[in-house]
C-alpha cells in the first residue's frame, strides 16, 4: 500500500493559492469517508501567502499533517477537485489562452463555434453592404 502526505499532495496542486481552500476540501472528504486518512503529530506551511487588509506583510499559515492511502478512488476525487479549485476565480471571464484550453477551463469546441458564427455575420454583413451600395445594372 502506498501512502502520501498531505503535504506532498498540496504541492501538486496547479494554483497553489487555493491550497487553503484544499486542505479543508480534504478533510471534509476525510470526514465524510470518501477515503481513509490520519493525522501526524507534526505541522507544515501552506504555499498560500496571506495579505492582511490595510497592506500589512504576507504571511504564511501552518495546516496539521495528515497521511493518508492512495487509491484510484483519491485519484480520481483529487483530479477533480484540482480542476475545480483551478478555475473558480472570483469574478470576471476566464482570459481564452494556450493553457487555460489544455486545462480545460474554456470549451474549445464552444469558442471555434462563437468564432464561426461570428465570421458568417461579418461576412454576410459585408455582401449586404456591397449589394446596397452597387448601381443597378442597366
Amino acid at each position: 500500500m502506498t501512502y502520501r502526505k498531505l503535504s506532498e499532495q498540496v504541492n501538486q496542486l496547479t494554483n497553489p493559492q487555493r491550497s487553503d481552500t484544499f486542505v479543508k476540501m480534504f478533510r471534509s472528504a476525510v470526514r465524510e469517508g470518501k477515503f481513509d486518512g490520519t493525522y501526524m503529530p507534526e505541522r507544515f506551511t501552506l504555499p498560500k501567502s496571506f495579505s492582511r487588509r490595510g497592506g500589512g506583510a504576507a504571511y504564511n499559515r501552518d495546516a496539521k499533517e495528515m497521511l493518508f492511502e492512495l487509491t484510484p478512488a483519491f485519484d480520481k476525487w483529487f483530479e477533480q477537485t484540482n480542476r475545480e479549485l483551478a478555475a473558480s476565480r472570483k469574478g470576471g471571464k476566464i482570459k481564452p489562452s494556450i493553457e487555460a484550453i489544455e486545462a480545460g477551463l474554456v470549451d474549445f469546441k464552444a469558442m471555434a463555434k462563437e468564432t464561426r458564427q461570428r465570421m458568417q455575420a461579418s461576412f454576410k454583413k459585408g455582401q449586404s453592404l456591397g449589394k446596397s451600395r452597387a448601381k443597378p445594372k442597366k
